[in-house]
């Protein structure tokens, strides 16, 4: 007779906890390796236990623009309305923006900079943001005061917001003052705001300082134009950390120029991953098997194993 094991086996063990465990693996391993050991934890990571909080925002910022839309879709599709954190960065379009406010029931972390969506997108569909409690829309240059109005009005949980711009981004323009009024009109619950970069005066950020109360730190490095008194902060903002604005930094140009394009690499594109639940797998083989970026892994094994994403060979 066996003995019986104390120990539960790892296939055997629930879905959420093996989601908490595959969160510590990068995507590339979750979406290539995990499926191809049993069927329970393919289960798992086809299910909604491994992408309750997703974070792709290191690889957004190497792929290109089509396959960024595509792998948000999937990923999201697949979390089937538990989505709870989503970092990404470079969103194309106000299409892709639309689909994640469509599957936001339950966001509560949106992370999304140097993305290309627009103030009429946001308008219609911040309604379906209205969980979120910490946003970034840094460096996000086609929005401006009509996108945030329309998030304070709506996001009225929202306690952190980071609307930090590139020095570049504020080229041209002659005031963002109408951001921070709006800022300031419309979030009264903020804790912690991020401005760095922008053209902003002294009156709108005090104008910031008694619409939100709450504010603990403001980022304003960069900013200029503004002069507060350091006594009347202490005197009437004792809570108060500001950060800048004379505050010489070093401003990561090459980290912003490397990020600003996809790379040609190919290190990001080359693995392939499951898309069982995915619909459309011509885009899926147009994706993954661009002619410049076709490889051949593990030749002589059956054709079942690739379905089943089996990850590059060492």
């Amino acid at each position: 007779m066996e003995e019986q094991s104390d120990f539960r086996r790892w296939d055997e063990l629930i879905p959420d906890a093996l989601g908490l465990i595959f969160s510590n693996l990068s995507l590339q391993e979750v979406l290539t390796v995990i499926p191809s050991v049993c069927k329970s934890w393919r289960k798992a990571v086809t299910g909604p236990y491994c992408w309750q909080e997703i974070d792709i925002e290191e690889w957004s910022n190497r792929c290109q623009p089509n396959h960024l839309d595509r792998m948000l879709r999937m990923l999201i599709t697949r979390s089937s309305g538990s989505l709870r954190k989503l970092c990404v960065s470079g969103l194309q379009n106000d299409a892709i923006f639309s689909f994640i406010t469509e599957n936001a029931g339950s966001l509560l972390v949106l992370r999304l900079p140097r993305s290309e969506m627009s103030d009429t997108v946001i308008e219609q569909t911040a309604g379906m943001l209205s969980t979120i409690t910490f946003l970034d829309l840094s460096y996000c240059g086609k929005i401006g005061a009509r996108a945030l109005e329309a998030i304070g009005k709506h996001c009225k949980l929202l306690v952190t917001l980071c609307r930090n711009m590139h020095p570049l981004d504020a080229a041209g323009k002659l005031s963002q003052d109408d951001e921070a009024n709006a800022i300031a009109a419309t979030m009264p619950r903020l804790n912690r705001l991020e401005m760095a970069y922008n053209l902003i005066s002294t009156g709108s950020v005090l104008n910031i300082l008694s619409g939100c109360p709450q504010l603990e730190f403001l980022d304003l490095r960069g900013c200029w134009d503004v002069k507060l008194d350091n006594q009347l902060l202490k005197e009437k903002f004792p809570k108060l950390k500001v950060l800048g604005p004379l505050v010489m930094d070093y401003y990561e140009m090459d980290e912003w120029d490397g990020c600003s394009d996809y790379s040609d690499s190919s290190e990001y594109l080359a693995w392939e991953f499951e898309m069982d639940d995915y619909d459309d797998y011509d885009i899926y083989d147009e994706m993954w098997h661009d002619e410049e970026l076709e490889l051949r892994f593990y030749e002589g094994i059956s054709e079942d194993a690739g379905m089943f994403g089996w990850p590059p060979s060492p």
